[in-house]
């Protein structure tokens, strides 16, 4: 039996995020004016065939789970990377700062500029539509952010942290890693979060707030072939 974790993205558009999915019971993806993540319920030639017709003629989506990604030739592939999966199966330390506050759809445009230079992942403007998103100004300016991606029964993903380049270093990434961890851990779910395996200084921020390895994932980045 796998875990519901390793297929995240399909366990998500099956459940909790059901709502934001298009396709159909062998592939499925976000709505891509969101986040382009996609999925297949299996590894089947028939799964993978749904979702070669889910991909857009021009674009790309970006395909996350524990198993090797094989794909058939309607799909290439135009970059890869190994990821961990961690998750904090153990309370977080609570976390509190006055600067901390909520963003919202004003905030949308700021958001997609720190996270297009610092790019902690795939960002969109509607990315706030999938969960909440916290930041601390510094002189008027988004110096950092740390918000909520994807969610499955029971867990949601820590997603987006990122500081400013001219913040950095003052631990903001540490603080609201913490802190948008604990909203989470405060309505009973599980935190968990992606990381680039390469990215060494973030894995061990992350088991320094009670983060721990459950599983090493594969990505890609994908579009139809040819």
């Amino acid at each position: 039996m796998t875990h519901v974790l390793d297929r995240p993205v399909w366990s998500a558009l099956r459940t909790r995020h059901e709502a934001f999915a298009e396709g159909d019971r062998l592939a499925r993806r976000y709505r891509p004016s969101i986040v382009p993540f996609a999925a297949t319920a299996e590894d089947d030639a028939d799964s993978l065939r749904a979702l070669a017709r889910l991909l857009p003629s021009r674009g790309s989506a970006v395909l996350v789970q524990a198993d090797d990604i094989v794909l058939p030739a309607e799909i290439s592939v135009i970059s890869s990377a190994p990821l961990v999966q961690m998750v904090a199966e153990q309370p977080t330390p609570a976390a509190s700062d006055g600067r901390i506050r909520r963003l919202t759809k004003d905030d949308a445009e700021e958001m997609l500029a720190l996270a297009s230079l610092t790019k902690p992942g795939p960002f969109t403007l509607e990315a706030l539509s999938l969960g909440d998103f916290w930041g601390i100004r510094i002189d008027g300016r988004l110096a950092a952010m740390a918000g909520e991606r994807m969610k499955q029964p029971g867990y949601s993903e820590l997603s987006g942290v990122c500081t400013h380049p001219d913040f950095r270093g003052g631990g903001l990434a540490r603080l609201l890693s913490l802190f948008v961890a604990g909203q989470i851990a405060a309505r009973g779910e599980l935190p968990y979060l992606h990381a680039y395996e390469s990215n060494a200084a973030a894995v061990r921020l992350y088991e320094s707030i009670g983060f721990r390895l459950r599983s090493r994932m594969n990505m890609a980045m994908v579009q139809r072939a040819g």
